[in-house]
C-alpha cells in the first residue's frame, strides 16, 4: 500500500487520491484564506461584500459560496485596477487575456504567482504523462504578454524537462526540430498538426518514425460533449498515430485542467481553484450537464478572483476515473455565452461548425463570420480555402452541415493570399477562426 501510495505521489498531489469529501474540507479551508485576503486587499472586492451586506466570515463552505453574487468579465473590463491586491512593485510579469470576448484585461503576477503557475503547470504535463528528462517542443508564442506560453517554459522547468521553444507556425522548422532534438511530447494547436502532416507528407517524412508520442493540444476541443474523440481528433490520428491530450486554461483562472493517459477530461486540481457550473439564473446545473463555468481562485496574490464567470459553456464529470484520481474533470469548451448563434430556429456554437468543417479534408483554411441581417436575425458565412472550388463541393459541405447541425450556412470560396490575412493576423497571438460582426 506504502509502494503504491508513494508511486501516485510521484505523478500528482497527495489530495488529488483523498475521497471527495477530504478534497471539500481541504478546498473549504484554502477558500476562507482566499476571502479573507481579498476583502483586505482587493478594493473591488472589499466593496463588492459591502455592497452586498456580506461578513466574509459567514462564507464557510463550498455551497455558502452560492450566496454571494456572480461577478463578470465586465466587472473586470470595468475596474481592472481595483481587482488588484499588491502595488505595482510586487508584480514581476504583466499578461493579458487574449481578447476573444471584448477588450483585454491586464493580470500582474507576483513572485508567488509564478511559483504557482509553475506548479499548476508542472502537476498538469505530469497528468498527462510529462516526466523528468522527457524532451517537449513548445510550439506556442511566449512573448506579446501571453500567459500560456510563458507558463508551460516555467512548467516544463519545474518538472525538470527540455525544452525546444519554436513558436508557433513554420511547420518546415518544426519538423526539422521533431528530427535533430527527437522530441518526446508537443505542446500544439491540434489544427496545426494537420498543416505538419500535410507538410510531412509532401517531402517523404514519416512522422510515425519519429520521437514524438504525445501532444499537450491547446485552443481547440479535441472531444465531443459526451467525450468521444471529435472529427478534428480522428483526422489527426489517421495519419499520426500520437496520443492527443486535451489541456484546458485560462489567463483568468491560473489553472489547467489536463487530461491523463484515459482521456475522460481534465482533471481538477482541489489546491488551486474551486469551480461552479451555473445555468442563466446563476443556479449550479446537475453533473453532466451544461452551464457557464464559474471560478474562485486559489493562492493567488495578485488578481485573485471570486465566483467569475468566465462565459465558457462545458460539463463537469465526477464519475469516478480509472486512473485512480478522485477529482473531477472538465469537458471541452462546447460554446462560450457571448458566442451564441440562433440560426434559423437553431443554437449554434462556433465549436460545432469548426468540426464539422473539419470533416473536409480538402479544406486547409477557414473563418466563420457572424453578423445581424436586416431583420435583426444571425446570419452566417463561412469563408473556406479548399483544393476544390468547384459549386458541387460547396454543395456538399453545405449538405454535410444540414445534416449534422440542422442549418446550412452560407459557404464562400476564397483564394489563400486574401484568407491568410485574416486568419494569420499578425497582431493575434491565435489564428483568427471566427468572427463576431453583430
Amino acid at each position: 500500500m506504502v509502494e503504491n501510495q508513494s508511486k501516485k505521489n510521484e505523478i500528482a498531489p497527495e489530495i488529488e487520491w483523498k475521497s471527495v469529501e477530504e478534497i471539500k474540507q481541504f478546498q473549504e479551508e484554502l477558500l476562507r484564506k482566499q476571502l479573507q485576503y481579498v476583502y483586505r486587499f482587493s478594493p473591488f472586492y472589499k466593496k463588492w461584500f459591502d455592497d452586498q451586506m456580506i461578513n466574509v466570515d459567514a462564507i464557510q463552505t463550498l455551497e455558502d459560496l452560492q450566496s454571494l453574487q456572480v461577478v463578470t468579465k465586465s466587472d473586470l473590463q470595468l475596474h481592472n485596477d481595483d481587482f488588484f491586491c499588491v502595488d505595482q512593485s510586487s508584480i514581476r510579469d504583466y499578461s493579458t487575456t487574449s481578447g476573444t470576448l471584448g477588450d483585454p484585461v491586464t493580470f500582474g503576477l507576483t513572485d508567488k504567482d509564478l511559483d504557482r503557475l509553475a506548479y499548476n503547470e508542472m502537476i498538469s504535463f505530469q497528468c498527462a504523462g510529462v516526466r523528468k528528462g522527457d524532451v517537449v517542443q513548445l510550439m506556442t508564442t511566449i512573448d506579446r504578454r501571453f500567459m500560456a506560453g510563458l507558463a508551460y517554459f516555467l512548467g516544463l522547468r519545474n518538472l525538470g524537462a527540455s525544452i525546444i521553444r519554436i513558436g508557433a507556425g513554420v511547420p518546415p522548422l518544426q519538423i526539422d526540430s521533431i528530427l535533430k532534438y527527437k522530441p518526446k511530447y508537443l505542446i500544439a494547436v491540434p489544427s496545426f498538426l494537420l498543416k505538419l502532416i500535410e507538410y510531412a507528407e509532401n517531402n517523404g517524412i514519416h512522422l510515425n518514425e519519429t520521437s514524438v508520442k504525445g501532444v499537450i493540444c491547446i485552443g481547440e476541443s479535441l472531444r465531443t460533449s459526451d467525450l468521444q474523440n471529435s472529427i478534428l481528433t480522428q483526422r489527426i490520428q489517421e495519419k499520426w498515430h500520437v496520443a492527443l491530450y486535451s489541456t484546458y486554461a485560462s489567463t483568468e483562472m491560473s489553472a489547467a485542467f489536463t487530461e491523463c493517459n484515459h482521456f475522460n477530461g481534465g482533471h481538477h486540481h482541489p489546491e488551486l481553484i474551486i469551480t461552479e457550473i451555473l445555468d442563466e439564473n446563476n443556479q449550479c446545473v446537475a453533473d453532466g450537464e451544461l452551464g457557464e463555468l464559474t471560478i474562485t481562485t486559489l493562492g493567488v496574490e495578485g488578481i485573485p478572483l471570486v465566483r467569475f464567470k468566465t462565459g465558457d459553456l462545458l460539463r463537469k464529470h465526477t464519475t469516478p476515473c480509472k486512473c485512480g484520481r478522485n477529482t473531477y474533470r472538465l469537458g471541452p469548451v462546447e460554446g462560450r455565452t457571448q458566442q451564441m448563434i440562433k440560426y434559423k430556429g437553431t443554437t449554434l456554437f462556433p465549436p460545432m461548425m469548426h468540426d464539422a468543417i473539419a470533416y473536409f479534408k480538402e479544406i486547409s483554411m477557414h473563418v466563420i463570420e457572424i453578423s445581424t441581417n436586416a431583420i435583426g436575425t444571425d446570419e452566417i458565412v463561412i469563408k473556406i480555402h479548399a483544393s476544390n472550388a468547384s459549386e458541387t463541393f460547396l454543395n456538399e459541405v453545405k449538405d454535410y452541415f444540414r445534416a449534422k447541425l440542422r442549418v446550412s450556412p452560407h459557404i464562400v470560396w476564397v483564394d489563400k493570399e486574401s484568407l491568410e490575412k485574416i486568419v494569420m493576423n499578425p497582431l493575434s497571438r491565435k489564428p483568427i477562426n471566427f468572427i463576431d460582426k453583430r
